[in-house]
């Protein structure tokens, strides 16, 4: 028997209000108030008998006249009740021994959960065709924001690519984090990650920037003291962005635009009771080990092998770097996103989906542990930043780190230039760094038809450049590309085509097809792009390459998956990869 059944419908958690409808695989809002007797049927206000509450339509959120009311959990002797198909209809007591249990139908698909994990934070928040109800004051007022003064952008759209900075401080707050040491400390960014979310939602990229990298840190403006404007520093570590002389989260991201060109939308921000209590509400996260691990700062003492952490020893876990690979914090950073990608596969699960109280603790527990922005600072605008990046498949998450060298001191690292700047303009543009179903298509594609045949030399090309695009300078930018960089010196740049266009095309003879499936190659052109004419080309003509608003800058494929510059380690959040 329930809690409400007992009487004590007010000490009732708010997460096993929830039960499964067998009859659409959804877990639905109970709409009554259960009465204390068993039974099928349930007591009206005027006495009469009705019967049992029926479940809203599916995909509909149900709703209690008159008054909101939120997810509860039963609380039974012996551990906490679940709220789960096992529940007798309107919170009854369990069917009466040898009483068959109806089957449940086979669930028509999952719910998807939001995850927004790094370093220290993970935030989830529940979507998908169940129309689920949360306490919606409890976890608002859970929420702590800051008002970045114009670091971001304030919003973001459905119809544009999403940059979200996630910041773990090591700001020694919370329960039984001083014995951590540097107690008094404002904190640093400690993990930072730069989660870029594409356009079409199909694939995202999680940026590690080292906390030792030297970089310049611009002038900020603060809300603290009715609005504190910061002086910039040059050639400093990274973390001093956040904390150190009052900065807040928004001196971090104007320093990540910086440093990448990338503006930041929003950011969300955790210190170590984040992982703490994260792990514990997803009941532990899955980690392998190549060797034993016994690293007495962080206190990680663990065997080689397979485990499941949660709490301090999770912690223990993302913050240890001296028994792991080179010993330093890139290695520490390689063992975080292992943890982040385990992490994000247990939320994802069915294990977590499935569960209303472990999604209910998992909220609760994130947004307690969670700082963002004015422009998120809601679980309504959480609620839709989340729908938007729950449809992002693990597979198509790209955990990578900024490239560095060592610095001549050996206790910081440097930007590696020659590796950073294309990876930067790659996300800059928008260009997968995985495999999609539709840049799958299209890789096929460019081996059949029109790209399938002889290529000539890159010398050998001739073509002449228009920029049939809204941005300026791309035709002159793609010229010294070609003609520096490609070894295509047969090339003009011919100004502003005659009118816009939206995809990029290059035009030519049949007598040029040669030709035309190299530079194809060269910048990474679709079949799509390819218009073969119907009369050779004479003497020394020329193709005719147009540059639409599809084109993404020189160098950068319009379609297809990007690779990562050579030397660049990268890992999908699909992979399980085992610490070293």
């Amino acid at each position: 028997m329930d809690a409400q059944s007992r009487g004590r419908a007010d000490d009732v958690d708010p997460a096993d209000q929830w039960v499964l409808n067998p009859q659409t695989g959804n877990y639905e809002l109970r709409l009554d108030q259960p009465a204390a007797q068993p039974g099928p049927s349930v007591a009206t206000p005027s006495g009469a008998r009705a019967p049992g509450p029926r479940s809203a339509p599916e995909g509909r959120r149900a709703e209690t006249p008159g008054r909101d009311v939120p997810p509860q959990r039963s609380r039974r002797s012996g551990g906490r009740g679940t709220g789960h198909s096992g529940d007798a209809p309107g919170g009854g007591p369990p069917p009466a021994a040898g009483r068959r249990k109806r089957r449940p139908e086979k669930k028509s698909g999952k719910k998807k959960v939001l995850i927004w994990t790094g370093g220290v934070l993970g935030f989830a928040l529940v979507a998908g065709s169940v129309g689920v109800y949360m306490a919606y004051d409890k976890l608002n007022s859970n929420l702590n924001t800051v008002d970045v003064k114009g670091a971001g952008t304030g919003g973001f759209s459905k119809d544009k690519a999403v940059n979200i900075l996630v910041i773990g401080t090591d700001k020694r707050t919370g329960k039984g984090n001083e014995k951590y040491g540097d107690r008094n400390s404002p904190g640093h960014a400690d993990t930072t990650i730069l989660f870029h979310v594409s356009k079409d939602r199909t694939n995202a990229t999680a940026l590690s920037i080292p906390r030792d990298l030297i970089t310049d840190i611009p002038e900020c403006e603060t809300s603290a003291d009715g609005g504190k404007t910061i002086p910039g520093n040059r050639g400093v570590r990274f973390n001093e962005s956040l904390g150190q002389q009052g900065r807040d989260p928004g001196c971090t991201m104007r320093t990540v635009k910086e440093l990448t060109g990338l503006t930041v939308d929003h950011f969300m921000m955790a210190d170590f009771n984040a992982v703490k209590t994260m792990t514990t509400a997803v009941g532990g996260v899955e980690v392998c080990l190549d060797k034993d691990i016994n690293d007495v700062d962080s206190k990680l003492d663990l065997p080689k092998g397979t485990h499941v952490l949660e709490g301090e020893q999770a912690l223990a876990f993302v913050r240890t770097r001296h028994s792991v690979g080179h010993g330093g914090d890139l290695s520490r950073i390689e063992i975080q996103q292992q943890f982040l990608s385990s992490m994000i596969r247990k939320m994802k699960s069915g294990d977590t989906l499935t569960s209303p109280a472990k999604l209910w603790d998992l909220a609760e527990a994130a947004t307690k542990a969670l700082t963002v922005d004015t422009g998120i600072g809601s679980i309504n605008k959480l609620k839709d930043l989340a729908l938007e990046l729950a449809k992002v498949n693990p597979k198509n998450i790209t955990f990578l780190t900024v490239p560095v060298v060592d610095n001549t001191d050996k206790a910081t690292v440097l930007l590696n230039e020659s590796q950073a700047r294309p990876l930067f303009s790659m996300i800059q543009n928008d260009i997968s760094l995985t495999e999609v179903e539709q840049k799958e298509k299209d890789a096929k594609k460019r081996q059949q038809g029109l790209l399938k045949g002889a290529r000539a030399d890159a010398a050998d090309i001739r073509v002449k450049i228009f920029n049939g695009s809204d941005t300026q300078g791309v035709a002159l930018a793609t010229l010294n590309w070609l003609q520096n960089q490609q070894g295509v010196p047969k090339s003009s740049n011919e100004g502003n085509a005659p009118q816009k266009l939206p995809k990029t095309t290059l035009e030519y003879a049949p007598n040029q097809a040669d030709q035309a499936r190299k530079l194809a190659d060269l910048m990474g052109l679709p079949a799509a792009a390819m218009k073969q004419g119907t009369a050779d080309a004479e003497g020394l003509e020329a193709m005719t390459l147009t540059l639409g608003s599809d084109f993404k800058g020189a160098g950068v494929p319009i379609t297809g998956p990007a690779k990562a510059p050579a030397g660049v380690k990268q890992v999908e959040a699909d992979k399980k990869v085992c610490a070293k």
